[in-house]
């Protein structure tokens, strides 16, 4: 059997990520901030190939000194904004297109679409892909009562930003007052354009998919949420995805998605490799769906590049599709080296 050729791998994320070679002893937060840099670096290292850190921040002269001295055979693309802004991480891809060095993950024009999550989902539609209604709301402008096509409740988002970033219970609105308040809030907090969203009240579900031409898609995962307070809403807070105390305390954990009727879980299939190509991704993205009350799925958003931590949900549905971290690694190197 022919050998495996190692690599000479950059691997690319902010500058406040990079992580140390040891991380025994070190406060769970703290390792919590750059665990997927870490187990990435970690698993290429555990592959036998030789693996460089780069963090970046406002300034590409670094990549281009790595580039030119360490000359990797591909670069290993974790970074998610340049200069604080998420929308500049395309641009960061788009410099690797131009010096032509082969990356991992999304291509500019992929992050670009997914991150607009008003314009994916205009493109959806259009495409006959059911997608909650929806409104923008742009710039500093207010709102006093909802666009007359939307019915309560809504749940009021960033239109670029991911991770839940800006999502609390209070995002889920249920009349004109509550509407205004959180437009307030989050054009004063978060600063980016907002879309209001139709909110389906149902279970969550998250389907990974990679590849370029060919895709794989691997089994559905869920999010649920066992102890919540009656009152709450459903909805993946920014407290649901990333404190650990709350997910202990209420319950919450990603999880193969059960009892899913099999006509369900071929649409699901079908629908992820179909908006993929729609969307023009390619390397390994999460697609998050909602199902409503009689059972259909929803679009809500494409994440490209999402974090793939050793134990995050995308690792965990790859194993359960029979591709433990290392290999999953080797996968996503192997996607970015056929790119050309």
């Amino acid at each position: 059997m022919r050998k495996k050729r190692k690599k000479r791998v950059l691997v690319l994320m902010h500058e406040d990520l990079v992580p140390p070679d040891d991380i025994v002893g070190r406060p769970d937060a703290e390792v919590l901030e750059y665990k997927a840099e870490y187990d990435v670096i970690t698993g290429l290292r555990e592959l036998g190939h030789e693996v460089q850190p780069l963090g970046l921040y406002d300034d590409l002269t670094p990549l281009r000194g790595a580039i030119q001295d360490f000359k990797p055979h591909i670069v290993f693309n974790l970074l998610e904004e340049f200069r604080g802004e998420p929308m500049l991480d395309q641009n960061v891809v788009s410099y690797l297109e131009l010096v032509q060095m082969l990356y991992t993950g999304c291509n500019p024009r992929g992050l670009m679409i997914a991150r607009d999550k008003a314009l994916s989902k205009m493109i959806l539609h259009h495409h006959r892909i059911r997608v909650p209604r929806f409104a923008v709301v742009s710039g500093g402008r207010k709102l006093k009562r909802k666009p007359a096509r939307l019915t309560y409740p809504l749940i009021v988002k960033s239109q670029i930003d991911d991770s839940s970033f800006g999502i609390a219970e209070a995002s889920l609105v249920n009349n004109d007052e509550k509407l205004a308040e959180r437009i307030e809030f989050m054009q004063a907090n978060v600063g980016t354009d907002l879309i209001l969203e139709q909110y389906v009240d149902g279970r969550e579900l998250y389907v990974g998919v990679m590849g370029n031409s060919r895709l794989q898609v691997l089994p559905v995962w869920e999010l649920e949420m066992q102890r919540l307070r009656s009152d709450a809403p459903k909805i993946a807070t920014r407290r649901v995805k990333w404190n650990l105390k709350f997910q202990k305390r209420r319950g919450v954990k990603l999880s193969p998605a059960r009892d899913l009727p099999p006509e369900l879980e071929r649409l699901l299939v079908k629908t992820t490799k179909r908006l993929y190509r729609l969307l023009q991704l390619s390397g390994y993205a999460r697609v998050d769906f909602r199902l409503d009350a009689e059972g259909r799925p929803y679009f809500l958003e494409a994440n490209p590049n999402p974090d793939i931590g050793y134990g995050e949900e995308f690792a965990e549905a790859a194993e359960a599709a029979g591709i433990d971290y290392e290999p999953l690694l080797d996968r996503i190197l192997a996607i970015g080296l056929r790119k050309r």
